[in-house]
């Protein structure tokens, strides 16, 4: 159990930020950073006052520092190859990963129900080229029963479909990231410190989807390449290209700002990957395309596009199974608060009986 105390105190303290002269500093000097440095490593352990005070100040109850998570293994944690991410904030993800997960898990646990997760292109052949990713795209479409529609929420979808999906706050190279919990659970990540809108996460989110669901599919394509397959399929699983030339046609000589914000605002995807799409699939002329991205260089709409699109992209599944378990007395309020990740005491039930 000791031991058990000590991973958790660390993971407590990359979870919030701190060093361990963070922790100190907080601490008052009570205890140095050497001191902690002990407390983290086992060879000392804390006393139950001290233990409380660092709860505290670290924001997790101290049934926290009890949680056994060493069955949780993470896989090699794949972001952006083009980018290098620090350390330090590997750890903070990984911890983030494993403290959502945990309290994921405990909650399905207590209601009797799992997750599953089915790969629906873990038998296709390798991808050669676009036409292979958009076939895998549709594919995917076709496997979760989406039609050609829009995408109302991308976070429900994929947590539909058994993909847990985890905001985090790293360095500002990084879009968004794919691992592995025990090889069967697929977790996917984003930044929400680089992503404040709601098209920019549901891309990435399907960028990153395509990493997790194709693997080792791209052969001996580049990384360069495979970034560029996969926004391929995050335009795919976005707009379709049937429901593109549904709403643009099959041709055309040229468009103007206000169809593709039209569609932006539609169908969740921004400007810029509209106009790839249309290229990609031979509908806008080539030329126009060109024109069309050096004018939104020009006008700065390459960084801050308008026409804003107002879905909303957060998921409440956790929350839901929370207030599911407290309806059918399987928990108490302060276990709800705990499994919440939350302070607040605030949960209120409607009266029984007949609503008029």
């Amino acid at each position: 159990m000791e031991s058990i105390v000590h991973d958790r105190l660390k993971s407590a303290r990359i979870l919030k930020g701190m060093s361990l002269q963070d922790l100190a500093n907080k601490l008052g000097n009570t205890i140095s950073r050497q001191g902690l440095h002990k407390y983290e490593t086992g060879v000392v352990s804390p006393d139950k006052y001290m233990l409380k005070k660092l709860s505290e100040i670290l924001e997790v109850p101290l049934d926290y520092f009890y949680k056994d998570v060493s069955s949780l293994n993470l896989s090699k944690i794949e972001f952006r190859k083009l980018h290098v991410l620090p350390s330090k904030e590997e750890s903070t993800i990984v911890e983030v990963t494993k403290d959502i997960l945990t309290r994921y898990l405990e909650i399905e646990s207590i209601l009797g129900i799992t997750s599953k997760f089915e790969n629906p292109l873990e038998s296709i052949p390798l991808i050669k080229n676009y036409d292979d990713v958009s076939a895998s795209a549709k594919k995917v479409r076709i496997f979760w029963n989406m039609g050609n529609d829009p995408i109302a929420n991308v976070i429900d979808l994929l947590e539909d479909n058994g993909i847990m999906v985890i905001k985090v706050k790293t360095a500002d190279s990084i879009d968004g990231f794919q691992t592995w919990v025990n090889e069967t659970i697929p977790v996917i990540g984003f930044n929400e410190n680089k992503l404040h809108k709601p098209d920019r996460i549901r891309f990435t989110l399907l960028h990153e989807l395509c990493h997790l669901l194709l693997g080792d599919k791209f052969g001996d394509a580049t990384e360069n390449q495979i970034e560029k397959y996969c926004n391929h399929f995050a335009g795919v699983m976005l707009i379709p290209e049937d429901a593109l030339k549904k709403e643009l046609g099959n041709h055309r000589n040229n468009i103007m700002m206000q169809e593709l914000g039209a569609i932006k605002k539609q169908y969740g995807i921004s400007m810029q990957a509209i106009l790839m799409r249309l290229s990609i699939c031979g509908i806008l002329n080539p030329n126009a395309v060109k024109q069309i991205f050096n004018a939104f260089r020009l006008m700065g709409w390459d960084k801050n596009e308008p026409f804003d699109f107002h879905g909303f992209e957060q998921s409440d599944r956790m929350q839901q199974l929370i207030f599911r378990a407290m309806a059918e007395g399987l928990i108490s309020e302060n276990k709800a608060v705990e499994l919440s990740n939350t302070k607040t005491t605030n949960f209120s039930f409607l009266p029984y009986g007949r609503i008029n």
